[in-house]
């Protein structure tokens, strides 16, 4: 099962923070196609926000595909959804990535430049196609 949660300094609609760590549920592996997504009173009553909120993200993840709706049983990842990302291939490359990380630390990087670096990194990566 997935815990939701908000960061209300990330600058992002608690909506679209809805949206993406369930994205990332499903990518990593937290989510499987089929499982059950936790009902909009649950999220609303530990979150303690406007219901609207959570009907908005479960619009949109419903929108591109990610999710359905069953009336009167809840919500589920789609099976059709996207496969998870290996196990194999997560962990190794999340041991490189907490090594980068832990040398922006030692570096004295705020946090804000490191994500600034790796987010340019990252789009440079997928625009060129090479790393």
């Amino acid at each position: 099962m997935i815990h939701l949660r908000l960061e209300p300094r990330s600058g992002l609609p608690p909506y679209l923070q809805l949206v993406k760590q369930i994205r990332y549920a499903v990518r990593n592996g937290t989510l499987l196609p089929g499982m059950r997504l936790p009902a909009a009173r649950e999220v609303v009553s530990s979150l303690a926000i406007n219901p609207n909120t959570v009907f908005k993200a479960y619009t949109e993840l419903e929108r591109e595909g990610l999710i359905i709706s069953r009336p009167g049983q809840g919500t589920f990842v789609a099976a059709d959804a996207p496969h998870p990302i290996d196990d194999q291939v997560q962990r190794k490359l999340r041991r490189a990535l907490e090594s980068w990380l832990g040398a922006a630390l030692k570096g004295g990087l705020e946090r804000e430049v490191a994500l600034a670096m790796f987010t340019q990194a990252l789009d440079a990566a997928y625009v060129e196609g090479v790393a």
